[in-house]
């Protein structure tokens, strides 16, 4: 592993995501805080906003400023995080492509590949198709290669993680009827960012749980646009998402009917083990586990059980994720280990 150092910017940082990123980058070996933007926060310095970081040697005199992409190169940052509300995140990630600096997207704005389906989810014409067509849909359990050369990479959703993590590798090796799959997920409230919302006061959300989203959720388009890539065909999902009264975690749970008649024995544990063998933030619970969320908040892991119904004649899966780490901040770090030649578990095996 190089011991140089890598100057980088934060785009957007006075959210949950982008406080999250801060406070990983913070503990990062060879990251080099360029510049920390926010338009709300702007001439503040950071430990007045995020006191939990106070003190840290690499915030030393260093203050929030406006989103201006000259000002962002002009600190000699090779890489930029986008922790901006999608509609956003494109305009600034042309221009820093164009000074040279990578960039690694936390928003929604390059994960699809089909213009027309971000068009149907997200509202509009996408301003930046040859960009979008260009971005590396950033889960590194599957695109690590194409990460490491990438320019910009598109870091997958919360929900789309807890959901691809467990599926893809069954669905491309034809273990489930793809289009059979139904999912529930609960998240943390943390999940809906940080903002007024009369429907996100503690007095709302205690001692509540709700679903919301249901049928059509955005991040139905990049669950359904991998599952396609990986079943060679169009797949179809039905998804639900939930709000729980926790802060942060994401637990999902999969229902699937599996190919043929037979009970798939050991070829899902065997699957699993092909695909996530050498992974170091996917574990493997196995057959009549189910996962817990504490045991993943503030780590980059994603934890996996399954059992199989047969009565019903369904598999079901189990996941459970942070939705602020692996689900965002962690992952796009994750990402930015293999951009810059770095082991993917630089900075990130923080129990």
């Amino acid at each position: 592993m190089s011991s140089e150092s890598i100057r980088t910017a934060v785009v957007g940082a006075s959210g949950y995501s982008g406080q999250e990123l801060l406070r990983l980058l913070l503990m990062h070996p060879v990251v080099d805080l360029a510049a920390v933007t926010s338009r709300q926060e702007a001439g503040r310095p950071l430990a007045d906003v995020f006191p939990r970081i106070r003190g840290a040697a690499k915030i030393a005199g260093l203050e929030f400023i406006e989103p201006d992409i000259d000002a962002i190169a002009a600190t000699g940052a090779r890489c930029a995080f986008l922790a901006l509300p999608h509609g956003v995140a494109y305009e600034f990630a042309a221009g820093l492509l164009e000074k040279g600096i990578r960039v690694i997207d936390l928003s929604a704005d390059f994960r699809l590949n089909d213009p027309a389906v971000y068009a149907e989810f997200y509202g509009g014409d996408h301003p930046s198709p040859e960009l979008m067509r260009e971005a590396v849909y950033g889960l590194p359990e599957f695109r690590a290669d194409e990460i490491r050369e990438a320019r910009l990479v598109a870091s997958p959703g919360c929900y789309p993680t807890s959901i691809l993590v467990p599926l893809l590798p069954l669905v491309k090796a034809g273990l489930v009827e793809a289009n059979s799959i139904a999912v529930s997920s609960v998240s943390g409230a943390s999940g809906a960012g940080k903002k007024a919302d009369a429907s996100l006061l503690f007095a709302e959300v205690n001692e509540s749980v709700r679903a919301y989203g249901a049928p059509k959720h955005r991040h139905l388009s990049e669950i359904e646009q991998e599952l396609s890539l990986a079943a060679g065909k169009p797949v179809r999902i039905s998804f639900v998402p939930h709000l729980m009264p926790v802060t942060a975690g994401i637990c999902t749970t999969i229902f699937c009917e599996t190919t043929g008649n037979e009970t798939l024995s050991g070829a899902i544990g065997e699957t699993y083990a092909a695909a996530y063998g050498d992974a170091p933030f996917v574990r493997v619970l196995g057959e009549n586990r189910f996962p817990d969320t504490k045991h993943v908040t503030g780590t980059n892991h994603v934890d996996i059980g399954w059992v199989e119904d047969r009565r019903t004649g369904r598999l079901i899966l189990f996941s459970v994720e942070d939705n602020l780490g692996k689900g965002a901040s962690s992952q796009a770090i994750q990402s930015f280990n293999l951009m810059f030649g770095l082991p993917e578990t630089t900075g990130l095996l923080n129990y």
